[in-house]
């Protein structure tokens, strides 16, 4: 099954999912769920996939992304997860981790030329939140903006070394966290393995980009070596399942895989591929971008090709029949890594990339 290139590229699902606010959360089948309300995570996750398209829509759309998270964002530079039809804003969901991809997202605007604008709340947003993103403590909010600050180094000059500080503190973190938890059979950062694991080693191979640090990097290919190991046993990807996770000395949980779980090592190996050139990286994530298209444990696609959506995720009795906003946005960043892997060759891969850390 064809999910499409980077060329022609299926949208119609985020269209479809898309009002004037934002991009709503959830769907019954494909039909939009009104009453499921917005989120910063997705939206936020849309704004990477606007700003990293070529899509003759991006601008409008990348506006409507923006202009919600700008809405969302409190006063004192953190955000409100959560807009609810009838009652505004509300705190029920609100996580550092979703601070972290906010941050991230915003951080790819901040330079962006295709609309002035748009440019101008990202760096607004940005600004504002520096001082709340130094007290992230989680290890996956650490990832998130770990990677944004690296980005900012070099494309927001006005704050490049205290990005760069904060990022030397987060990559030390990171690191550190690795080799304290690593032993022979367990070479990760933590006692178990939840939802969009590969996030941690992506964001060691971003900040490897601005720092070049052999510890690093050593965490960041013995961790996702470690997934690869775990994951593709079978020959094909299976991600960890959402039905107790992953706790070390335990079994892997079959289900529910996620597709945004499915991205994330995507996304890894692609950033890993370009640090290093290494084809093993390369290899895993062309074999884990197949996982959408049915070389998974049930052994069917959950692009679906009359809608554009992508399915909410593999359980034990099928295909979960919704087509939410988390998991075509997560379809659409892989559709857009995966083409990455053909776009470059190994010599240009080292001097152009390493700062393009991207939203799971």
């Amino acid at each position: 099954m064809m999910l499409g290139t980077y060329k022609n590229m299926d949208y119609r699902h985020l269209q479809r999912m898309t009002d004037e606010r934002g991009m709503l959360q959830f769907a019954c089948g494909s039909i939009p769920d009104p009453g499921s309300g917005y989120t910063v995570d997705d939206n936020a996750r849309a704004l990477v996939v606007a700003l990293q398209s070529d899509w003759e829509d991006r601008t409008e759309y990348a506006l409507r992304y923006a202009r919600f998270l700008f809405r969302a964002q409190r006063s004192q530079g953190d955000w409100c997860n959560w807009l609810l039809p009838g009652r505004g804003f509300v705190n029920d969901i609100d996580s550092d981790d979703s601070i972290g991809r906010a941050f991230l997202a915003c951080s790819l605007g901040v330079s962006v030329d295709i609309d002035e604008e748009l440019r101008l709340l990202c760096r607004q947003m940005v600004v504002k939140a520096l001082s709340e993103v130094k007290n992230l403590k989680h290890p996956r909010s650490i990832a998130y903006s770990l990677m944004g600050c690296s980005n900012l180094v070099q494309s927001f000059p006005e704050h490049s070394r205290e990005s760069f500080e904060m990022a030397k503190r987060f990559g030390q973190n990171l690191t550190n966290l690795f080799f304290r938890n690593r032993v022979a059979h367990w070479r990760w950062f933590e006692d178990r393995l939840t939802y969009c694991n590969a996030i941690l080693p992506h964001a060691l191979f971003v900040y490897y980009g601005i720092k070049s640090d052999k510890k690093t990097l050593n965490a960041a290919q013995d961790s996702l070596r470690f997934l690869g190991d775990q994951l593709f046993a079978k020959g094909y990807l299976n991600v960890v399942g959402n039905r107790g996770w992953w706790v070390r000395g335990g079994e892997i949980p079959l289900f529910d895989q996620q597709p945004i779980d499915a991205c994330s090592l995507v996304l890894a190996c692609q950033q890993a591929y370009e640090v290093t050139g290494r084809n093993e990286f390369r290899q895993m994530g062309e074999l884990a971008y197949l996982w959408y298209s049915g070389k998974n444990i049930l052994e069917m696609p959950l692009y679906n090709q009359e809608s554009g959506g992508c399915h909410d995720g593999l359980t034990p009795d099928g295909l979960n029949a919704n087509q939410g906003a988390e998991a075509v946005l997560s379809l659409l960043l892989a559709n857009q890594a995966i083409a990455g892997f053909s776009k470059k060759t190994d010599r240009e891969i080292y001097a152009d990339s390493v700062l393009k850390g991207t939203l799971i």
